[in-house]
């Protein structure tokens, strides 16, 4: 008779033993053990998950070394620097910056690690664990990941192989926009406000030029 075997569900990635054992104390162990009899978290990037990475400008990637102290990089650059693969995998060219190499080492050391998306224009945050690896002798994937026109040097690539991934509610999170969004919403703002006032005189030069009603007649 062949062997059942039975699949950990893909959050068990962030839910170990002992943040069960927490959330079974707080009372919401049985909301989780619901979500994990159906599998857990999404394990594949959803169409809807890569449009919404497609659109970010920034992500941070967090790593740990082999002695579990653990790293926060951000990364940024235009729409479209994060790159979906296919539905496992997401990569980035690694700009050159400040050569300390914290990520590189740890990554080395420990290929576990995160993404971290934070939307604040949609107040939407995205999680996704998974393992990266740092490509440094591929010159030509490092050249079809810089993004167009992008006034920086990729000095490497990072391959991102995703496990799991979820997104939290928007509480707390604060609204904010980017720079040059809210300059060009001005901009066009300021030309709507432009024509307007060009229409209003122009309005205004048609009533001086219209010829004004005589005065009636005095009755015989």
């Amino acid at each position: 008779m062949d062997q059942i075997v039975h699949t950990a569900p893909s959050s068990d990635v962030a839910f170990s033993p002992t943040v069960k054992a927490i959330q079974a104390r707080k009372g919401s162990r049985a909301t989780y053990a619901k979500m994990e009899a159906r599998g857990g978290w999404q394990a594949r990037i959803t169409p809807d998950l890569a449009a919404f990475i497609a659109a970010q400008r920034s992500v941070f990637l967090a790593t740990a070394n082999a002695d579990g102290q653990p790293y926060i990089q951000h990364r940024g650059g235009p729409p479209g620097f994060l790159h979906v693969l296919d539905e496992s995998t997401i990569a980035f060219a690694d700009f050159a910056g400040n050569r300390q190499y914290v990520t590189t080492g740890n990554l080395l050391d420990n290929p576990k690690a995160q993404l971290f998306l934070m939307d604040y224009v949609t107040r939407q945050r995205i999680k996704i664990w998974g393992e990266a690896r740092v490509v440094e002798d591929d010159p030509d994937l490092v050249q079809r990941l810089m993004p167009a026109g992008y006034k920086a040097r990729g000095e490497q690539a990072v391959l991102f192989k995703v496990t799991a991934w979820d997104a939290n509610c928007p509480q707390h999170i604060p609204q904010r926009f980017e720079g040059a969004d809210v300059a060009r919403l001005m901009e066009e703002r300021d030309a709507e406000i432009a024509s307007l006032r060009e229409e209003v005189s122009r309005l205004k030069g048609e009533l001086r030029g219209s010829p004004q009603p005589s005065a009636a007649s005095p009755g015989r």
